[in-house]
């Protein structure tokens, strides 16, 4: 199979959140299959530039207010089709945000301009011959690629839209219809209308041939008000076409045998190595108990204001903090404060840093993801892969993903972290004792980690399943 891949980043060039984790892992992980998948982005500043050997592979004079092009050409083994268009993507700032932090404003037809290029491409294929089967669109940004493509009347394409978060959907003023390119017959509430406005993301969840999101539990709780962000009757109408399937990770990359500090689930001494090069590097004392970590944007949807009403009870029964992140400012306010007040027990850095972050989970003894909701989150599968039990609300992906250590899985030998419900500060400080205690059985807690370094968070199976999906489609 050929499959076009649309999406607004991927690693290795850029990222600003899963999102890019998961674009980059799949071609890759299509490859042993023996399927084929290009990745459409927008050629940002500098972009273009990496790609070896590049190639001219499709033009237009006229996308969305000028002359675009789109090169092709390889990033560390993924295939990407880039799309230069100056007057749209040539500028400083991130891809979706102005240097002032604020979204460009012409971001509707920004991502219009790549979901009709990929539209165009799914129809004719490029310059090299090379014609897709299957168009895989992930998020608002590509949202209306298989819009589009019903628009003008293709049903040869299959497709495929994948709801990342569905808490961003990619909306614009209806006045926008025109500029977009959409057809004003479609402004209506069982095509792209969303509450007066056009939602580029329900857009391709009408018109897709399949839906997937990045969990089981996610995609369950999405049909229902608290989660759907007003999409879930549609998606419960859609609910056949709807299929959960987690995300992964790069095994290479998040290893901790090949860590500064390397250990094994055969050598967990080793990971103390670690964990004293993650308090001095935090400027943390040593204690008997546990060393949590935060890796984390600071926001309300991660349940980070939760935590910092319950460190004095934590700090009391030995525990120590390192956290990383940024985000809300009170909340970064409220964590540097803590820092100065408990010198030595609790470390924070704003901002983030992957070699850093590395280092957190080779050390931490428990990472802390107390999200309100969680399409499928991966620092609990770095924290599985590390043997830094995850500590989780029960939602979204983090509840497919962190077997409870309730009575009943520790008595069967198979827990790997701890998760609460709901999520709030009485359920959460329950769990940090609970914790606390776990992790005073040093014999107990390290089957724990054990069993979470034997747990499969890479690829494989994932792969698999869309690589199914994508085959049912074709029929």
């Amino acid at each position: 199979m050929n499959i076009l891949s649309v999406t607004s980043e991927c690693v290795p060039l850029i990222k600003t959140g899963g999102l890019a984790d998961v674009a980059g892992a799949l071609p890759k992980a299509m490859v042993p299959l023996g399927h084929r998948m290009r990745v459409l982005m927008p050629a940002y500043p500098g972009l273009a530039a990496r790609l070896k050997d590049p190639v001219e592979l499709w033009q237009d004079e006229a996308l969305f207010g000028g002359p675009a092009r789109v090169l092709g050409g390889k990033v560390d083994g993924v295939e990407f089709l880039l799309l230069e268009a100056a007057h749209l993507f040539d500028r400083k700032g991130g891809p979706y945000l102005t240097p002032e932090g604020h979204d460009w404003p012409d971001n509707p037809e920004r991502f219009a301009a790549l979901s009709w290029a990929a539209a165009r491409i799914a129809q004719n294929g490029v310059s090299d011959g090379w014609v897709p089967d299957i168009l895989h669109a992930h998020d608002w940004q590509a949202g209306l690629t298989p819009a589009y493509l019903r628009f003008i009347g293709d049903k040869r394409v299959k497709t495929m839209m994948t709801i990342h978060n569905i808490a961003f959907q990619g909306l614009a003023p209806a006045d926008r219809l025109a500029s977009l390119r959409l057809p004003f017959t479609a402004f209506n509430a069982d095509d792209l209308e969303y509450y007066g406005q056009i939602s580029t993301l329900k857009a391709g969840l009408v018109h897709a041939d399949a839906i997937t999101t990045v969990s089981p539990t996610y995609a369950a709780e999405l049909m229902r008000p608290e989660f759907g962000m007003g999409l879930e009757g549609l998606i419960a109408t859609r609910a056949v076409d709807l299929h959960g399937i987690l995300n992964g990770i790069d095994l290479e990359v998040w290893n901790p045998e090949a860590c500064a500090h390397p250990y094994s689930a055969k050598t967990l001494t080793k990971k103390a190595v670690a964990t004293a090069a993650l308090r001095d590097r935090f400027e943390l004392a040593e204690t008997d108990g546990p060393l949590a970590i935060v890796v984390s944007r600071l926001t309300g949807q991660k349940g980070l204001d939760l935590l910092p009403g319950l460190l004095p009870e934590f700090i009391a029964h030995g525990g120590t903090l390192a956290l990383l992140g940024s985000g809300d400012a009170a909340l970064e306010a409220a964590y540097t404060g803590l820092a100065k007040e408990y010198p030595g027990k609790i470390g924070v850095h704003i901002g983030y840093d992957e070699d850093l972050s590395q280092l957190m989970f080779a050390g931490g003894d428990a990472v802390l993801i107390p999200s309100r909701f969680e399409p499928c989150g991966l620092t609990q599968l770095y924290g599985l892969r590390f043997g830094t039990l995850p500590v989780v609300a029960a939602t979204g992906g983090l509840a497919d993903t962190v077997i409870h250590a309730n009575d009943a899985a520790l008595d069967a030998g198979v827990a790997t972290g701890l998760a609460f419900h709901p999520t709030d500060a009485t359920a959460f400080s329950h769990s940090m004792r609970r914790l606390c205690t776990l992790f005073a059985d040093r014999k107990l807690w390290q089957q724990m980690m054990r069993n979470a370094m034997r747990q499969p968070v890479g690829w494989e199976n994932s792969s698999a399943r869309y690589a199914a999906l994508y085959q049912d489609l074709l029929g």
